[in-house]
This record gives C-alpha cells, structure tokens and sequence, in this order.
C-alpha cells in the first residue's frame, strides 16, 4: 500500500511538479557570490588501495574519474566552502589538516568548511577501515586536491541567486537492514548469538519479519545561478548507499552529476556549472526493495538516468531569490569508543599475534585487530555543522547515519527546507540510534566501522539541532503526526485513551487523549516505519513502531466492566514458523498467564495458520475465520460486552471469533496492558502496530 501512495506521489513530481518556493532575509547593503570548480581526485599513481569491502584490494585500473567539486558562497559578512569528494570515506585528521591549509591559501576559515564524501565504495582508501588501511600514496595527493578545489571555486566568486527545490524517488531507494526471525538468530565475529536485524538479511524472505526502520525518499537540491539566471552549481541529496561499480569509479554519484551538468549546459558552453550529488543518511539504505518479489533489474547508468529525470524536473521547477545572507556554526562533540572488556581484549591480542605483519584476511582476524585498535583510541572528537543560506539549511553528520536520524533533522529543524549531508569531516562510521544495537548486526559491531558509543546518535542529533536553532533563532519544530480521516474516526468514537505509535525513539508512546507519556516501549522495538494509510493527511506519512520481541506496556485501573480495543496490526512472521505466529495484545499479570487473562494474536502451527486467535484465561485458544496476510495492514477490534468477548477483522460486522464467559469469568481483571506481545513473553509479535484506541464501552467495527 505504501509503494502505491508513493507511486502517486511521484506521479505527481514528474507531470505536476512538487516544488518549495524559498523566501529569504534580504542581506544588508552586500549580494551573495557563489563560485564553483571541480577538480580530479583520480590517483596519479596505480595501483591503489581501495576500500569499502572487508579485507584489502587494490585496483589498477579506471573505470570513471573522480572529482572533489567545490562551491564557495559569500555574502559579504561571511564566507563558506563545501566540498564533496568521491570517496568512501575521510578521516576527520586529512580534513581538518585540508582546512587548516586551506585557510592560509583563501579568506575561508577552517571552521567555515565542509567536506563529505560520497560513499562510492570503488575509491581509492584515504582511510583505514576494517580490513584495509589508507593508501600512503594517495593521501597526501588527495589533500593538496581538496585545496585545490577550495582556491578554484574562490576565484571564480560571482554574484548569484539561489533557490530550494524537492521531490520523492521511492522508487531508488530503501532498506537493506531487516529484522530476523527470533529462530533464526545469527552469529556475530566474536562468536555470540546476537545478530536480529542484518544488511540483506531478507535476500530470503523466509528468513526475515521487516525492515529496521524507515527509509527517506525525497530528493533535495540547492541551485544556484547567475543574476541573469544562468546556472552556477547544484548541490543535490539523496540517501542511498551505493550502486556498485568496478573500481576505480564514482559510482552512480559521478554518472548523476555529469548528467546533470549536461542537463544546466544545454545547447551553450558551459564548462564551469557543477552539479554536486551529496551523500544523505544511508547507513541502513539501498537501491533493492525487499518487500517486493523479484530484484530490480537495470545497470547504474539506467539507474542514474532514472534519478536525473526526477532531479532534473525539480530543477527546471525552482524559483529563485536574490539576496540570500549566510551563517555557519561548527561544534566538536566528544564521544567515547566502545572499547572491549578485558576479555575481549585478551582475544583479540592472541588473534592479531598470530597474524604478524600481514593484513586480516578473514572477519575474525579483521574484528580481533579492530579491537585492539579501539582499546587504543578510547574516545574523540566529531565535527558537526549548520549552514543557513537564507531559509535553507545544511545540517552535517561525521558518520553512515540511518535515514531515520535523517528525518529526525529534517522533520525538527526550524527550517522546513533542510538538507542532511553525512560522512561530512570525518568517517567515525555506522551510528545507529540506541534501539538498533539491541538488535545487533554489522552496523553495530564493535569497530572503527562502527565503534562509537551506543548513546551517540540522538547527541548527534541534539547537538545539529542547537546548532540549528541558534542559526535560526527559532526552536525546533514538533514532530506531530496529522489527524486523517482514520484518526478522526477513531476520536469520533471517545476513547479513553489512543496511542499513535509515532515516536522516533524509545521516549514511552504519548497518549493522545490525555496528552501523557503513559505507556512504555521495551528493548526490541524499532521506530517511525511506515503505518497504514488514511490515518493522517494525505501527503504525510504515517508512522508506526515494529516490534522485535519488545512490547508496548501500561497499567489502566479504570477498566473493569465493558471494554473496547483497536488496534491495527502488519504480521511480519511467516505463519508456519511457530506454533503461535505472534501474540499482539495481552491484558493479565506481568511475566505470568491467570484464570482471568485475556490474549489475542495470530495462530501458526498449532491451530489455524494465519488466523486471528483468542485465548480466554488457561482455557483453550480459538481460531478466527479468515487469514491474514503476511507484510499488510489489517484492524482489529477486541470487544468484553454483555458476557462476551467479540474479536472482529477490519471492516466487517460478522465476528471472527466469539466466545461466551461464564459467570463471573474476567472478572478484576490484571490493570496491565500489553501491545507487541503476551504478559509471559511467550511468542511475542513480530511486527508492525499502530493507532492503538482503548473504550470504556462497546464499539463496533
């Protein structure tokens, strides 16, 4: 349902056009300049180290060049340089060491300088990162290329305009880590069964229960052009990870940019308009949609064309305005590493003897000298910035950041025109927010690739966000989902209390009739996914939490008599995978079943595959009628009324199952509520759920 409503939107992108107009603060008595350059980072010297993979390789050949483009804006009162380089990644040491030279070759301070990369994993290594180190050679050249760049595109400062432009691409991107079935638990490097959520893990679907988290869609673009309106330089965003390329390559960022200087150039002669395709928050993102039932096929260059022809119909869209003011501020954020226990430690040291002076060449041996590298790094520095140009902001992280820590910037910055640019000043690598580490997986093991501290992404996040506030003047805005004709429904009917499930991290979910944080989310739950449509405003997004073997729990004493419940559930388990598929509601004792419980989920072997099930106290569990789909949006409502309890499925009037109580029976009932699981944890739900309503009274569907 979801690719269709994004299908829709895209729809209207190409033939109608999705455009943000941007309206600026008139600068005082001084015009913006912009220059722009691209200069060649491709290795003078071959072959070269190239990294991106596990264990070393080097290349020898070129495929397609690569560039460092640079763009310089001035406004008269400040002056800021951003480049973004074909690579990997870059240490914040070769940058900061860049900016300081730099400097004392331009009027740019080393503070007013961006620098990201764009993730193509077919450049050369100017940072070591598991299994390769840093090519000694290429370093050094690729810092004098960056000054370059900077020098270049400061000479060549004109007066220009500049505009904001946006629109979706469902269609290029989505998530590549999915949650695991809780029976088929991976081993991670250090040989312990942790690994719930993994890149790629739904390459078998029967192996998988959904994606981690959310994926963000939209393509952003910063234009700037000459008082007569010709072209001077792009900066374009988008968050997927990589295509895949034969090094050495740009990958489809190199193919994207080149594309869309041509589209600027036109007919005329144009040499020095550069198209810049900057990296967004991809560290769970890539091109294949797993939801759907074969690969997509095509080439990069067919992908890349197909990106173009969306980029390209926002820019010819955008309207611009003179007069942009600039500002930038920059901050160091300590954080620790998180190093072994001595354990650990003692492991990896046996490991790495025996290797010698030899690279690592197998995950073992590259995760047991990663370790020893972490015990020696113990903490650092990562370089955050905020850039205004009139209404648009550059938010910046050092880090492969989730989408979902993408939107949390876009969505809370006080502009509504946000640009989000990782892997900028630095590599510190995978930051995934808290949640995520409870599920394990490659993102989150322990290494340079991965090796920050478990609480670093919502400072990371906290930290951009003062950043941009103090840019603004303005506090950040409230992530507050829209009452859609769903929601209203569910209102119209008077509730007691209604969970949206919206939250973008374990903060408890706010109820939204009483305005409080009055339910509590457990460790293996997962935030802001994708929830059933007609719920909030037809252009937003409604979102929805998955749960991963955590539940949602709260205690309501008021609630003995008649009472009502829906709730919509997306089943991600496949229905013979377990006696019971998943238990989605449960309303009994904390960590125990009594006479006076009451449970509701999904059968599996034990009874009716895929069919609502009902559990009244120790009695014995009844099936519903019709199955439900696996990886789709169905309501259910569960209703006590008149010695009764009635289960109904989406919008029908005939029950699914009905069970008549005996005297007396459900009588003081447990005040504890469970979403996501049974009070015993036994077979908790794996999946998604959302807008949970709770009646003092019967409703119907």
């Amino acid at each position: 349902m979801h690719r269709i409503f994004l299908n829709r939107i895209l729809h209207c992108i190409l033939f109608g056009g999705i455009v943000q107009l941007i309206a600026f603060t008139p600068a005082k008595g001084d015009e913006l300049r912009v220059g722009a350059a691209l200069v060649d980072v491709t290795p003078q010297q071959l072959p070269v180290l190239v990294n991106g993979g596990m264990t070393a390789r080097s290349e020898n050949a070129v495929k397609t060049r690569i560039n460092a483009r640079a763009i310089v804006l001035d406004d008269g009162q400040e002056r800021i340089g951003i480049v973004v380089v074909d690579s990997c990644m870059m240490p914040r040491e070769l940058l900061d060491e860049a900016k300081q030279l730099a400097a004392t070759r331009t009027q740019l301070k080393p503070d007013r300088i961006l620098i990201s990369a764009t993730h193509t994993h077919t450049a050369p290594s100017s940072m070591g990162a598991l299994g390769t180190p840093a090519d000694p050679n290429y370093v050094p050249f690729l810092r004098q290329k960056l000054v370059e760049a900077l020098v270049t595109a400061e000479q060549k400062l004109t007066p220009a305009i500049v505009g904001w432009g946006s629109g979706l691409a469902p269609e290029f991107t989505a998530l590549r880590r999915w949650i695991r079935r809780p029976d088929r638990v991976a081993v991670d490097p250090f040989g312990n069964p942790t690994v719930r959520a993994n890149m790629h893990a739904a390459s078998d679907p029967d192996d998988a229960i959904g994606p981690s988290g959310p994926e963000d869609p939209e393509l952003t673009m910063i234009a700037f052009q000459t008082l007569d309106g010709k072209p001077l330089a792009v900066i374009a965003n988008f968050s997927m990870h990589y295509f895949g390329d034969s090094a050495i390559s740009s990958d489809y960022f190199g193919l994207f940019c080149d594309g869309l200087q041509q589209h600027l150039s036109g007919d005329e002669d144009q040499a020095d308009v550069v198209a810049i395709m900057s990296h967004g928050c991809s560290g769970d993102i890539w091109r294949r949609d797993y939801m759907l039932p074969s690969p997509p096929q095509g080439t990069i260059e067919e992908y890349s064309q197909g990106l173009l022809a969306i980029a390209t119909h926002i820019y010819d869209q955008i309207e611009t305005q003179p007069n942009a003011t600039l500002a930038m501020l920059e901050t160091r954020l300590p954080l620790r590493y998180r190093t072994p226990d001595a354990q650990r430690l003692q492991w990896a040291q046996q490991i790495v003897q025996t290797m010698g002076d030899r690279l690592p060449q197998s995950q073992q041996e590259i995760y047991a000298q990663e370790q020893v590298f972490l015990d020696h790094l113990q903490e650092t520095d990562v370089v955050l910035q905020a850039i205004r140009i009139g209404d648009i902001a550059i938010a910046t992280t050092p880090n492969e950041t989730y989408a979902l820590t993408g939107l949390k910037l876009k969505l809370q910055s006080p502009s509504d025109k946000t640009m989000v640019i990782e892997l900028a000043n630095g590599g510190d690598g995978y930051i995934p927010p808290p949640e995520q580490h409870a599920l394990g997986g490659y993102n989150t093991w322990a290494a340079r690739s991965a090796g920050l501290e478990v609480m670093a992404e919502p400072k990371i996040v906290a930290a951009s966000l003062n950043l941009l506030e103090q840019l603004y003047r303005q506090p950040r805005r409230k992530i507050q989902p829209s009452i859609g004709r769903g929601a209203q429904a569910l209102m119209d009917a008077q509730p007691k209390h209604y969970w949206r499930l919206g939250e973008t991290s374990n903060t408890g979910a706010i109820d939204q009739i009483t305005g409080f944080t009055n339910a509590q989310y457990e460790t293996g739950v997962v935030f802001f996914l994708e929830g059933p449509d007609n719920y909030t405003l037809p252009m937003e997004t409604n979102r929805c939490a998955h749960f991963a073997g955590g539940r949602l729990r709260t205690q309501l004493p008021n609630l003995q008599e008649d009472f009502s419940i829906v709730m919509h559930v997306w089943n991600g388990m496949p229905v013979e995978g377990r006696p019971v598929t998943g238990w989605f509601f449960s309303r009994d004792e904390d960590l125990s079943t009594t006479d006076r419980g009451l449970h509701v989920g999904i059968g599996g072997t034990g009874s009716q595959p895929g069919r609502l099930l009902l559990q009244v106290g120790h009695g014995a569990s009844i099936s519903g009628k019709t199955e439900v789909p696996r990886w789709s949006w169905h309501r259910v409502t569960v209703r006590k009324s008149n010695g009764k309890i009635t289960v109904f499925l989406d919008d029908r009037v005939e029950p699914e199952i009905e069970a008549d109580l005996a005297d007396g029976q459900l009588q003081n009932m447990s005040q504890n509520f469970f979403f996501g699981g049974r009070s015993d944890n036994d077979s908790n739900w794996e999946g998604r759920l959302d807008e949970i309503a709770i009646y003092d009274h019967a409703v119907t569907p």
